[in-house]
């Protein structure tokens, strides 16, 4: 059989055709799903523990709370930040005596996840009240399975599994509902320096008393002699003591000459 090129194009039309046909069928959704989802009132917790630190070393951190106890905090992260008089300080800043407080605020809200799946096609088979079997968009039969209660949309009437007969034009939708809970957490750290150290305690002051003897009264200094003799003083009395000097020497003389 001789192929000719006018036949050879009209073959690679059809095969292009059909190639675009079938993409075309493959953009269609047999089974469109959309997805919602609705947040109730959010509730929340808020729980402050404080603690004083007692060591640190390397990314390890001891604190002792407000029990008393001390409890260790292995590794933690370098991106931790404690709020200490408005500095952002990391674990190696932290020095003993200095005092963290916790704030853990957890945020607890419902949502609820609402999903609906609908379906159009004809029915090609039907075996109630467990499956279907629909012609799809595509010309292809696609198998459901009929959950409990689904009702089928035929030309406006609402039809169980019960009423659908082959060849009916049928859309199904499936709405399914998933209760669910979010919970966020927020960590809030915030310091505060230690307290300065108390003065030391006021030591008594010793004040020794030593008696100091008194000393003795300087000498008084002697009256000078005066110069002359005072205006009452008269040299008579000399004068008649050098007399009778002289008498008794007289007599004396005479003594010894008549001896």
């Amino acid at each position: 059989m001789k192929v000719t090129r006018a036949t050879l194009r009209r073959s690679l039309a059809v095969a292009a055709g059909l190639v675009f046909l079938a993409s075309t069928a493959a953009m269609y959704a047999q089974v469109k799903t959309e997805t919602s989802t609705t947040s109730g009132a959010a509730t929340k917790q808020v729980k402050v523990d404080s603690g004083t630190v007692v060591m640190v070393q390397g990314n390890d951190l001891w604190a002792k709370d407000s029990s008393g106890q001390i409890r260790h905090f292995p590794n933690v992260p370098e991106s931790a930040r404690v709020t200490v008089d408005g500095k952002q300080l990391g674990i190696h800043d932290l020095k003993p005596g200095m005092t963290i407080t916790r704030t853990m605020i957890t945020t607890t809200t419902p949502q609820m996840t609402t999903t609906v799946k609908s379906v159009t096609g004809k029915v090609w088979y039907v075996n109630p009240p467990r499956s279907v079997i629909l012609t799809m968009e595509d010309n292809k039969n696609q198998e459901f399975k009929i959950p409990n209660g689904q009702k089928f949309n035929v030309d406006g009437q609402m039809v169980d599994a019960w009423g659908l007969k082959k060849g009916m034009k049928v859309t199904a939708t499936k709405v399914v509902e998933v209760p669910e809970t979010v919970v966020t957490q927020q960590r809030i750290l915030a310091g505060k320096m230690p307290p300065p150290p108390p003065p030391p305690p006021d030591q008594p002051i010793l004040i020794a008393v030593v008696e100091v003897p008194a000393a003795p009264a300087p000498a008084a200094a002697p009256a000078p002699a005066p110069e002359a003799l005072p205006k009452t003083g008269s040299s008579l009395p000399f004068v008649g003591f050098l007399g009778l000097l002289l008498v008794g020497a007289s007599f004396g003389m005479r003594s010894l000459r008549r001896s």
